[in-house]
Parts: structure tokens; sequence; C-alpha cells
């Protein structure tokens, strides 16, 4: 009886915007800067977050601001 037949890993590459410069990057596993297209990229963007230049918004209720309701 033959064993099942794995199909080898596909490897998609494929071009996207950086988010830090707006040029092109390659994304895939041979960039270790992906999404971005160079470490000063990417290092500048994790500045902005250091720096609370970007933020995630978040949804709060009021029973979690008011302490009478909770």
């Amino acid at each position: 009886m033959n064993a099942p037949q794995s199909t080898p890993a596909r490897t998609q590459e494929r071009t996207v915007r950086c988010p830090g410069c707006g040029g092109q990057s390659l994304y895939s596993p041979a960039n270790a800067y992906r999404p971005f297209c160079s470490e000063r990229c990417k290092k500048i963007d994790l500045g902005a977050w250091a720096s609370e230049q970007f933020a995630v918004a978040i949804k709060t209720e009021s029973s979690l601001l008011d302490p009478d309701l909770g």
C-alpha cells in the first residue's frame, strides 16, 4: 500500500506596500522585516508605537466608568 503523498508547502511570495515608506516590500519568509521593506521602516514604526503616536481604540462601557453601577 502506498503512503499518501504530501504536497510541498507553497511559498507565497508577493509584493505589498510598505506601511512605513509606501515603497514595495517583499512579503515572504525571505524578508525578515515583513511587511516592512527594511529594518529602518520597522524601527520607525516601533518608535511611533512606543511614543504613543499610534493607539488601539477601545470601546468602553458606561458600567466600567461609573463605580456606582458596578
